[in-house]
């Protein structure tokens, strides 16, 4: 039992979900970790990337590579809706608009009068046929060993990963550019950055938008790789998760995003096969029943972020320097 659920584990952290995920907290990092822009609505710009793809290419039989575009173009808009008012105000204006925008979002696309765009409480299925006819993995095979990947996932997971390699990169590089400078003084002192003439509420912006548009992106990763967009996949606990996460692997470090979420998920692999398998088994109380997996695995998170925040919150690559942060 214990083998099956270290196979499940690690099809968990390194499958496409954990790959979407390192996605999500890449751009909450760029918000959060080097810029110091409180965004409790991460899972908004998912919601938008993942839409944005399945609207398109459902709903108005419109390609893939526009339903991209178009769930990029929706992050930057989100982004400069959300930016214009609240980034010249104190860092707790934007935390509270972003949590309540993407709650309004996801109330919006499951809403009657949306039905006929977004299929409301349902959602859409079956759009990624453009995605997965690009697939050069022949049939009738599995791949990565014991991991026992079918073509299609395989596909989603290189897909994913590579996306995560390039932003990682991009990343990377930003941060040791000029603008990436301008970013952490920015995170650090407002004022010094203000008083060097530095247009503090241009560079944040352009924060917000690219960590949003990293977040979309995403977010069609996601949809592409469960073929189907629901409202209520995207509540504020995808935010959280994010945090977790990039909390895990190191805030403002370019690789934490990468290393906490494949910890994460391969935790919560692990948790969720262990406690099906033990209850199967009736090995376990009523309480951990399988019917009780997602209620347990919300509570670990909540303790994993509590316990890092005490012991370790600069993560497993972070510094601690960086989370001295100028939020006033």
């Amino acid at each position: 039992m214990a083998g099956d659920i270290l196979f499940d584990a690690l099809r968990t952290a390194l499958g496409p979900t954990a790959a979407s995920y390192a996605l999500l907290a890449i751009g909450l990092n760029i918000h959060f970790g080097f810029t110091g822009l409180l965004n409790f609505g991460q899972a908004g710009f998912m919601l938008v990337g993942a839409y944005g793809v399945a609207i398109t290419v459902s709903t108005f039989g419109g390609p893939l590579w526009l339903g991209v575009i178009v769930g990029l173009l929706g992050a930057v808009v989100l982004a400069l809706i959300l930016g214009v008012p609240t980034l010249r105000l104190r860092a707790d204006y934007l935390a509270i608009t972003t949590i309540a925008a993407a709650e309004i979002l996801r109330l919006l696309v499951r809403s009657t009068a949306a039905e006929p765009i977004t299929g409301g409480v349902f959602g859409l299925r079956q759009f990624g046929g453009d995605f997965f006819a690009l697939n050069p993995l022949p049939d009738g095979r599995t791949y990565f060993g014991a991991l026992a990947a079918s073509p299609n996932r395989a596909w989603v997971m290189i897909v994913g990963w590579s996306l995560v390699g390039l932003m990682t990169l991009l990343v990377w590089a930003l941060m040791r550019s000029p603008w990436g400078r301008v970013i952490r003084s920015i995170r650090e002192d407002e004022d010094a950055a203000r008083s060097l003439g530095k247009n503090v509420f241009s560079f944040k912006m352009q924060s917000l938008v690219l960590g949003g548009a990293i977040g979309a992106l995403g977010g069609a990763l996601f949809a592409l790789s469960l073929q189907t967009v629901q409202p209520d996949t995207f509540l504020p606990q995808v935010t959280f998760y994010a945090f977790a996460i990039l909390i895990l692997g190191g805030t403002a470090s370019t690789a934490g995003p990468i290393v906490g979420a494949t910890i994460f998920w391969f935790l919560i692999g692990s948790l969720q096969s262990g406690l099906r398998r033990f209850s199967d088994a009736g090995m376990l109380p009523d309480f951990f029943g399988a019917q009780a997996v997602g209620a347990v695995t919300l509570t670990f998170v909540g303790v994993l972020i509590m316990a890092l925040m005490i012991f370790r919150p600069q993560g497993i690559l972070g510094d601690k320097k960086e989370l001295q942060l100028d939020v006033s």
